[in-house]
């Protein structure tokens, strides 16, 4: 299985470096014969639910790209939620751990300036063709009942890249660290709506905010 996050392929014909490398792209493992039949229906889930969310993806299209009989897939999957839950667990560990987070810790010195560059990261995120959004966001929208598994799953990991602000925030010496947290989370997800509307300047404008946010629970950035 591929142990970096999904970016788009045009990342891959352009010959950006990693994070921008494609690894979304799916000849990698097409190729292979030793590849087994769950591992070729978890990169195409992967890949067709971070493009076009989880209500527009049937079983049918999955079993036909990835090559495996519907059989198989049930074998390994129970049911499509199942499929989208172990999706959702792919996909934080992808983009929230082994990108976005290993990239903010690798640009700052210091917890306030990992934080900022999380925006530095976001802005080479969204300047992306082919930009997919949160899918953590994408998916939490399509799923309307608070009682449903895959909806609480979402907002859990939701949960989980805010306890990684917190973690920052209170490195960084803020008043209220859950509260920044909050705020910076909130500022990271319009961000990304942003970015999906069009705005070219989303990342830049949520960076020169959170110093704001900063400043307010005084850390120098």
């Amino acid at each position: 299985m591929l142990d970096r996050p999904s970016l788009p392929h045009t990342a891959l014909t352009a010959g950006l470096p990693y994070p921008f490398e494609g690894v979304r792209h799916l000849d990698r493992w097409v190729s292979s014969d030793s590849v087994g039949a769950r591992d070729r229906i978890v990169e195409t889930a992967y890949d067709l639910f971070s493009r076009h969310g989880v209500r527009a993806v049937g079983v049918d299209r999955i079993v036909a790209e990835s090559g495996v009989a519907k059989m198989s897939l049930y074998r390994h999957f129970a049911s499509k939620d199942d499929l989208v839950l172990n999706f959702l667990q792919e996909r934080e560990h992808r983009w929230t751990n082994e990108w976005l987070r290993a990239e903010a810790e690798d640009r700052g010195d210091t917890a306030a300036a990992r934080m900022l560059a999380i925006f530095d990261v976001f802005g080479e995120w969204f300047a992306i063709a082919d930009f997919e959004g949160c899918s953590f966001i994408n998916v939490l929208l399509e799923f309307d009942d608070r009682e449903n598994r895959v909806r609480q799953a979402t907002v859990e990991h939701l949960r989980n890249i805010r306890s990684f602000l917190r973690e920052l925030a209170a490195e960084a010496g803020a008043r209220d660290p859950d509260a920044l947290a909050h705020q910076w989370h909130i500022l990271m997800k319009g961000s990304i709506v942003a970015a999906g509307e069009g705005d070219l300047l989303a990342a830049q404008r949520g960076q020169e905010i959170g110093r704001l946010l900063l400043a307010d629970q005084g850390i120098a950035a």
